[in-house]
């Protein structure tokens, strides 16, 4: 097994992937495993290097001006001066002795421009003395008169400042200005991929280790209780079913059977060949992966399927009879399906694993996902259980209440809330399949792995608890005038309007950052070589999109009453949820980011809430 060269907290210099220009970068960790070393720069950029692309900072010599100290005028003082000069490692070695008239004005501008200052170097490839730290030395002797110096001084400092302009890794023209203008005409290469294997993970969310485990236990336990409460003739969160329901209430196999032809119906259709390919985002090795763009499409075979099923009367009631035993049946497939996951993953190379499931432990592991886009063939497993069976059984279900409601309460239509509830939350749907592509660059499909925190999520928490609105309405009717309608409408399209308007200027702008359409757009460039949006919707709070989710939730709820707070509990877990969801987001940029991550918050004071938090 090779040692490894470079310790902790060295200092050494590391190159800059994509390019040969070499930074000064101090060492964080070393990965046994894969054999790379994770590195800090200056600006507080965080790469892994291989060995080859790190040397030891002896090997380097920037060159220093004639005297270490005192201004230009000072060195000017003696007309007849020996010193000793190191080459630039930039420059190639001259054998040939020049005249001191023919380098006098060369050889001061350089020795200039190549002061100390995080500039990078780059190493010649054909000089040895360099790489042993052999300093070449020089004795210049000439007479230098003040005017020429001065010329010297002026255009060695101009010199200077387009040398670190166009190298460093620090903004510093834009810092010089008293008004920070950004201008999206600045445009950095973006670094190539670097390591082909995933690190180890080290920050570990949601309580670690302890809560992944409470995780297991208490998602499936709140699904529950809060289905049984919502059955109950007072629907308090304070009143305690008097007893756990019976088995036969939370089991049947016919209803496991019906869970089942719903997913693999689903999948069916997935698999049509309908719809555009599109390419995702780059993965760790550089390639991309291949989706079908198909939900949208989906959805209307789906609802054709459910308008033949009304055809030939179907009850979609039974839905609500068996309500919660469908939630048990999505549980137990939910926990099924995660234990597979979690064990193909054992077998899946470094390059498909996920940054935020990878630290080694199985509960940890097991909940977070340790596959980044576990797939069967061209069948992405994340993806589809990302939109299909649970977004699209929440509609069903929703629809399913709304039927149930006229049945149960003898009504020729539905009351004006569940119509309110149904539409809202169907438009809120249609939407997620129509901007389908748009889900390719979210968290959930480029960073999470795909574990049972999210497999429980798609295929049981979001259809049973989305749906707990329509749900309360059967059991707790409400009746709402017009115009309290009427304002519960506007609020709903406010935080829709916010909601699409944010992520489709994140969308556009992450898949083209130069299109035309987002000239009228301002931007903080970074030193990955990605820009940061300043203006529209992300200039007015850093996650406008979480702003537009919490508002919808609001309006989803006002039309079941202010009796309880139960119909609430979505506004109260998404509110907890997306906040949880900025704080990670928050480490997660300043780490990627650096400097230009704290002035865009320093330009955007506000995450989610304007003017409170």
């Amino acid at each position: 097994m090779p040692r490894r060269k470079f310790a902790d907290e060295e200092v050494v210099m590391g190159r800059w992937p994509g390019s040969v220009l070499y930074y000064e970068v101090q060492v964080t960790s070393y990965d046994d495993r894969n054999h790379l070393y994770t590195v800090k720069y200056k600006d507080g950029t965080e790469l892994q290097l291989k060995e080859s692309d790190m040397k030891a900072v002896s090997s380097f010599r920037l060159r220093k001006s004639s005297s270490s100290s005192g201004s230009p005028s000072r060195r000017s003082g003696s007309r007849s001066r020996s010193g000793s000069r190191s080459r630039s490692p930039g420059r190639p070695a001259k054998h040939k002795k020049r005249s001191s008239s023919q380098s006098r004005e060369s050889k001061n501008e350089k020795n200039m421009v190549e002061e100390p200052n995080f500039t990078p170097l780059k190493p010649h490839e054909n000089n040895t003395n360099q790489y042993n730290g052999e300093p070449e030395i020089k004795e210049v002797n000439f007479p230098s008169p003040r005017s020429i110096l001065e010329r010297q001084r002026i255009d060695s400092e101009q010199a200077r400042e387009r040398i670190l302009e166009r190298y460093s890794l620090y903004p510093r023209k834009e810092e010089k200005k008293t008004k920070e203008k950004y201008s999206e005409e600045r445009i950095f290469e973006s670094p190539k991929p670097i390591g082909k294997v995933c690190p180890k993970t080290k920050e570990l969310e949601f309580g670690g280790k302890i809560g992944a485990f409470f995780i297991i236990l208490l998602q499936p336990a709140t699904v529950l209780y809060l289905l049984v409460l919502c059955s109950q003739k007072d629907p308090s969160v304070l009143n305690i079913p008097p007893s756990l329901p019976a088995f036969e209430s939370l089991w049947e196999a016919r209803v496991f059977g019906v869970y089942l032809l719903w997913f693999f119906l689903q999948a069916m259709f997935y698999l049509l060949p309908i719809g555009k390919v599109v390419e995702g985002t780059p993965l760790l090795d550089g390639s991309r992966l291949l989706y079908r763009i198909n939900g949208f499409y989906v959805f209307i075979l789906t609802a054709a399927a459910i308008g033949i099923a009304l055809y030939f009367e179907i009850e979609f009631y039974y839905i609500y009879d068996h309500f919660l035993q469908f939630a048990v049946c999505a549980t137990v497939f939910s926990l099924v399906f995660s234990i597979y996951l979690y064990v193909r993953s054992r077998n899946a190379s470094g390059k498909e694993l996920s940054s935020g499931g990878n630290s080694g432990n199985i509960i940890y592991d097991f909940v977070m996902g340790r596959e980044l886009n576990p797939r069967i063939g061209n069948f992405d497993l994340k993806y589809f259980c990302e939109l299909r069976p649970g977004l699209m059984g929440w509609a069903v279900i929703n629809f399913a209440m709304l039927l149930t409601e006229m049945r149960v309460h003898r009504l020729d239509m539905p009351s004006l809330s569940m119509i309110l509830v149904n539409s809202f939350q169907l438009l809120y749907v249609v939407d997620a399949l129509w901007n389908e592509e748009a889900i390719l660059t979210t968290m959930d499909i480029i960073h999470d792995g795909f574990g049972f925190m999210l497999a429980f999520g798609d295929l049981a928490w979001v259809p049973f608890l989305y749906s707990l609105q329509a749900f309360y309405l059967v059991n707790h009717p409400n009746e709402i005038s017009w115009p309290t309608a009427s304002g519960i409408i506007a609020l709903n399209f406010l935080g829709y309007y916010i909601f699409r308007s944010s992520n489709s200027q994140k969308n556009s702008f992450r898949r083209n950052p130069k299109d035309p359409r987002l000239n009228h757009l301002n931007i903080i460039p970074t030193a990955t070589g990605k820009n940061l949006l300043v203006s529209g919707w992300w200039g007015f709070v850093r996650h406008p999109n979480y702003l537009g989710d919490i508002i919808m939730a609001l309006a989803w709820s006002l039309p079941c009453g202010v009796n309880h707070i139960l119909p609430y509990f979505y506004v109260i877990y998404f509110t907890g949820l997306l906040i949880h969801r900025e704080a990670r987001d928050e480490r997660q940029c300043k780490k990627k980011y650096g400097l230009a991550w704290e002035k865009y918050c320093h330009r955007v004071p506000y995450r989610i809430f304007p003017y409170i938090y």
